[in-house]
């Protein structure tokens, strides 16, 4: 039995659910998204709340159950509050600024980046060394976090970079005399 797919999906006032065959479509403040799910699960609406069970017993079946739930779940946290990732910079000169549908980026590079961000996801940095991601697409947000990190990933020996705000870098040691 799954323990992710067992839970019945809550839907919050506010934020409706449809289903039609597989495909489940959210609306709520923040906008509208739709997912289909595959023929080995069954979803139902019953009370405010959606519920997944998988059809038969094969290994497929129960490993749809289970990432359709999440899916499902991801979609309605979505629309109703949205996501959210925040990323640190640190280094000497290193900043970004939010420039309408563009972010530029200072990384000691030779040239500043000019990094295009995608409809649905909004980028702004409250101070020049942090920068805030959101959206109401989970896939998008994060996809999105980690290509400006790849601009300049964080080094091991002074810690300069671009980091999600909280993450551990380890420290290497450095040449010794």
């Amino acid at each position: 039995m799954s323990r992710i797919g067992k839970p019945p999906v809550a839907v919050p006032s506010g934020v409706t659910a449809t289903i039609s065959g597989q495909t489940v479509e959210v609306k709520g403040p923040k906008g509208t998204r739709s997912w289909t799910a595959t023929d080995d699960v069954t979803i139902a609406q019953e009370d405010g709340q959606i519920t997944v069970s998988p059809r038969g017993q094969s290994k497929r079946a129960r490993q749809q159950w289970g990432m359709s739930r999440t899916n499902i779940a991801n979609l309605v946290k979505g629309v109703s509050d949205g996501f959210k990732k925040e990323l640190e910079i640190r280094g000497v000169g290193y900043r970004a600024q939010a420039q309408g549908d563009t972010l530029k980026l200072n990384l000691g590079l030779s040239h500043d980046v000019d990094f295009p961000v995608p409809e649905g996801v909004t980028v702004t940095t409250p101070k020049p060394t942090e920068i805030v991601i959101e959206g109401f697409n989970e896939q998008l947000v994060g996809q999105v976090a980690a290509n400006i990190r790849d601009w300049r990933r964080p080094e091991p020996y002074k810690g300069k970079g671009i980091r999600y705000k909280g993450e551990y870098i380890f420290q290497k040691e450095g040449k010794k005399k």
